[in-house]
């Protein structure tokens, strides 16, 4: 290769094309979405059932009335279209994080595209393990807390339809997100943006960005911001680890 054509080859795209990839990779994500909601629909009455079960069961633990209440004619419709959605986001994930990393690749040098072969199925499968590891672990203990925390008030919790999912979705989505950062600390590092000393050297500055973080995405419950921002940093550890892991094979070979 010549090189003119190995010039040619790794030319940087410009900005009016990376607009047009973008456009055009947000709308396949998208058609990907509304395809998955559209079939998450068929379940949507045994997906509402299955979110509120940390609810239930809680309530069944404190021998009280478990029943979801709803406090308008539209709330169960609205609710019910809510967790269709997030269900078709989390069927959609990995064609929506393979359109989102296809636009980032597009950006890259072909030497560097290779990392998103690893990075669409590893985003995908920490999505849909963050989302699950607050639905089936932490919801139950955190409901605990919380109604139980009513109790010790003295007040009577009346939990609504809409309230309950709002909660138990928005959570599931945040530590879908929360759940890339191995995953993003060690593409970030393989593609040399990112050294480990600086990982390192940032550590306590980091710390301090996840508890803002955490603040922000859940307020203003103290319990909810510890519970995400214990996992986000042990998360941001397993990446530090996961490229320390990666950069040591490879001086090794």
């Amino acid at each position: 290769m010549t090189d003119g054509e190995h010039n040619d080859t790794e030319r940087r795209m410009s900005l009016g094309e990376h607009l047009e990839e973008l456009r055009r990779r947000l709308i396949y994500a998208l058609l990907g979405l509304a395809a998955a909601m559209g079939a998450s629909m068929a379940f949507g009455r045994a997906l509402v059932r299955l979110l509120a079960w940390p609810f239930v069961k809680v309530m069944v633990e404190r021998g009280m009335d478990s029943q979801l209440a709803v406090l308008s004619t539209t709330s169960a419709v609205s609710t019910y279209f809510r967790v269709c959605l997030i269900a078709g986001a989390v069927v959609a994930s990995p064609w929506v994080f393979y359109q989102l990393w296809m636009f980032v690749s597009a950006g890259l040098y072909p030497r560097e595209r290779r990392y998103v072969a690893y990075a669409v199925p590893l985003s995908a499968g920490l999505f849909a393990g963050g989302a699950a590891f607050f639905l089936f672990v932490l919801a139950v203990p955190t409901l605990r807390f919380l109604i139980g925390f009513a109790g010790w008030l003295g007040v009577r919790p009346v939990i609504t339809l809409n309230d309950h999912i709002k909660f138990i979705t928005v959570m599931m989505l945040i530590f879908g997100v929360t759940f890339q950062t191995p995953m993003a600390v060690l593409v970030l590092v393989k593609m040399g943006v990112i050294s480990l000393g600086a990982l390192n050297r940032y550590r306590r500055h980091v710390i301090v960005a996840i508890v803002i973080v955490a603040a922000i995405a859940t307020p203003p419950d103290p319990v909810e911001q510890i519970m995400l921002a214990v996992p986000m940093y042990l998360l941001y550890e397993l990446g530090v680890l996961l490229a320390y892991l990666s950069v040591r094979q490879r001086k090794t070979t």
